[in-house]
């Protein structure tokens, strides 16, 4: 049997074993579990807020950052909400400034990232002052990598530069539908093949890490099939998706870079028939961690996007990202109303659903572990 067709049976068995939520009585704590503060479920908390330097930043996300309840940020350059450029980015020295206040005022390490693919999603462009950077599908296009290896050394000397750690890149879906909205059409993927994917997305990974620039793959487990945009509604994947679009993630995450990996709000019911990739043990905890024994640091995609805040509540969302094994949740707070008070909303849930025991606290403690590992190496 194929490998990841005896990973398919292998998870269908799952659905009805080791992937099942924990239950209350399961999951209750004795008296040696250290206790869990709101700093600590702060760290598993990125956040977007509005603000060009220090002093347009509201003091509620001011207050929120000086306190940890907000753990780790996200720039933008366009606000959604207000339809508008001039959110967080300007100018080199505008952002550079920004990027040290805020980790001056944070009480620890701040994850500070961005989506800089290059291409469509760029977020510092040359209008203010950036160098230009080639889409993926340009850079796969090519059959050596020196081009990616090139805008992959520029970007990755810039963003250090900047004060930022984190870039949401590169995506490594394979362009199974070159007329997917959201991959395809807008030039995202590196290449229709595992091969043309993994040779570029490590060019473009070794010029970060050499630049102590965490590498973010994305979107697991493979959107590049998809017919429609998860920040628009919901994406079911079912009759397109293939264990193929696994492999650039198993080959890249057994080099020896530190890598990352973010999730998709893809639906496969044949793999979960309930819930979508970011809220699903079957893909997080079976794939990801049992079967490729990655023990990193898993983002979730945007959890406003509309492929989740559209079907479940807030409550549901939050518990079954962090059962599924999310470690950082992820609100850009750019789709949908602007919210200044989502890290607290956040935490009150948190604090909610241990208290009841319908998450762990082990799972909490598992994922500020891998956060604070993560952040010892990036801060070097």
């Amino acid at each position: 049997m194929h490998k990841y067709s005896l990973l398919l049976f292998l998870t269908g068995l799952l659905l009805t074993t080791s992937c099942q939520p924990t239950s209350s009585a399961e999951s209750s704590t004795d008296d040696a579990t250290p206790q869990i503060t709101d700093a600590m479920l702060g760290q598993l908390i990125m956040q977007g807020f509005r603000g060009l330097e220090i002093d347009s930043v509201s003091p509620i996300i001011k207050d929120q950052l000086a306190n940890g309840e907000i753990g780790n940020i996200i720039l933008f350059d366009y606000d959604v909400g207000l339809k508008r450029y001039g959110r967080n980015i300007d100018s080199p020295p505008q952002v550079e400034q920004l990027l040290t206040d805020l980790q001056a005022l944070a009480p620890g390490f701040l994850l500070t990232a961005i989506d800089q693919e290059g291409g469509r999603v760029t977020r510092l462009r040359p209008v203010y002052g950036f160098p230009e950077i080639a889409a993926a599908q340009d850079m796969g296009a090519k059959e050596n990598t020196d081009s990616t290896t090139y805008y992959a050394t520029q970007n990755a000397t810039n963003l250090k530069k900047l004060g930022f750690n984190v870039n949401f890149a590169p995506v490594v879906d394979i362009n199974v539908n070159p007329d997917n909205p959201v991959i395809g059409k807008i030039k995202r993927s590196y290449g229709a093949t595992t091969g043309q994917v993994v040779r570029h997305a490590r060019a473009w990974i070794i010029p970060h890490a050499s630049a102590g620039i965490l590498s973010v793959l994305k979107h697991f487990p493979g959107h590049g099939s998809s017919e429609s945009d998860s920040h628009k509604g919901f994406t079911d994947v079912t009759a397109t998706w293939t264990p193929e679009e696994l492999e650039p993630f198993e080959q890249l995450l057994a080099s020896e870079e530190v890598l990352a990996v973010m999730t998709a709000h893809v639906f496969n019911r044949t793999i979960d028939s309930i819930y979508p990739a970011t809220l699903s043990p079957h893909y997080i905890q079976a794939m990801l961690r049992d079967s490729f024994h990655y023990d990193g640091v898993v983002f979730s995609d945007d959890l406003q996007m509309n492929a989740v805040n559209k079907l479940y509540d807030f409550e549901t969302i939050i518990k079954q990202s962090i059962l599924a094994g999310v470690d950082m949740l992820v609100f850009g707070n750019n789709l949908e109303d602007y919210d200044e008070t989502l890290a607290r909303r956040t935490i009150a849930t948190l604090r909610k659903l241990l208290d009841s025991g319908e998450i762990p606290a082990e799972r909490i403690l598992e994922s500020y572990q891998r956060i604070t590992n993560l952040k010892k190496q990036l801060s070097k």
